[in-house]
């Protein structure tokens, strides 16, 4: 199957319809819905091992079996082979980062190939990852963690994709390294991408986010909007086990 023209300049309307998801014969996602409109940024919360990953993992097809439905736009994403879904404007940053270690700062940003018009340029990253300039030729692994996850980020921009799927981007990192991936983040939807979120940090997610999926044992059991986050926030503390 080959993708469906799409608008290169703008992030498409995301809907997930019944999304079951399987590893080998385990069951992860049962029945999953859910929808992410252009603009918006959509966080997925919910204890390890929910599913919220293979949520990610599913609408990229990677390494899952999935039924049901995930449309992207007109297109519809299950059955369509893996490597096109970045040609439609979509870019995953697993938790894991996926730095080159071979590969210097500057080789990690140009190697992935830009699939759409409108990638944000190595000037444009530099303005919203400073810790990156005057790095180019160092080893991508002898960055901090924090400054890999912000190359990670920054390799995607640099494609074209409008709509940007991160899991945990800020697991692990220093409280400056959070507040700066987060204003980044914030400087992206003013900019009219979409993102989806795994985010395990409460105080993160909520600065960012439209609104929030709780994921529960590969299900959805909740959808709340930010204006309803302080009146329910006793019952999502006592389902994240904040």
């Amino acid at each position: 199957m080959t993708p469906t023209n799409l608008d290169p300049a703008r992030a498409q309307r995301l809907e997930a319809k019944d999304l079951h998801a399987y590893y080998g014969e385990s069951h992860v996602l049962q029945g999953v819905s859910l929808h992410v409109e252009p603009g918006e940024i959509v966080a997925l919360l919910g204890r390890n091992g929910a599913g919220k990953t293979t949520i990610l993992r599913s609408i990229m097809g990677a390494h899952v079996r999935r039924t049901g439905s995930i449309s992207y736009g007109s297109q519809e994403l299950i059955g369509l082979a893996q490597h096109l879904v970045p040609r439609l404007g979509i870019a995953y940053v697993p938790e894991e980062r996926g730095i080159f270690a071979s590969l210097s700062v500057d080789e990690n940003l140009v190697l992935p190939p830009a699939f759409q018009a409108g990638g944000i340029g190595v000037d444009e990253i530099h303005c919203m990852f400073p810790n990156l300039k005057g790095r180019g030729r160092t080893p991508g692994t002898w960055l901090s963690g924090g400054e890999q996850q912000m190359l990670a980020i920054a390799r995607v921009l640099r494609t074209g994709a409008r709509f940007i799927l991160l899991d945990e981007p800020t697991e692990g990192l220093a409280p400056i390294v959070v507040d700066q991936i987060t204003a980044a983040m914030l400087e992206l939807k003013e900019k009219g991408f979409t993102v989806l979120l795994v985010e395990q940090h409460f105080d993160v997610a909520t600065a960012l986010a439209d609104r929030f999926y709780v994921v529960e044992k590969g299900r959805i059991t909740d959808e709340l909007h930010r204006h309803e986050l302080e009146s329910r926030r006793d019952h999502l503390h006592k389902s994240l086990g904040l």
